[in-house]
């Protein structure tokens, strides 16, 4: 929970900067873009789970 906290403050502080010297976010600027990114790490940890049973079969 603490790097979650961490991570949340490290991107605010962040995202001010950037505000404050005019440059884009480096971040997807839509809550779409957000969903993208939660759904790659999603398939990667899908993919942690279904490794070892493919290992099995092939």
């Amino acid at each position: 929970m603490k790097d979650i906290l961490l991570a949340l403050i490290a991107g605010v502080i962040v995202g001010f900067i950037f505000s404050w010297i005019k440059l884009p976010l480096p971040a997807p600027p839509a809550l779409a873009g957000v969903v993208g990114i939660a759904g790659v790490y999603l398939g990667f940890k899908l993919f942690e789970i279904v490794k070892p049973m493919m290992d099995k079969v092939f």
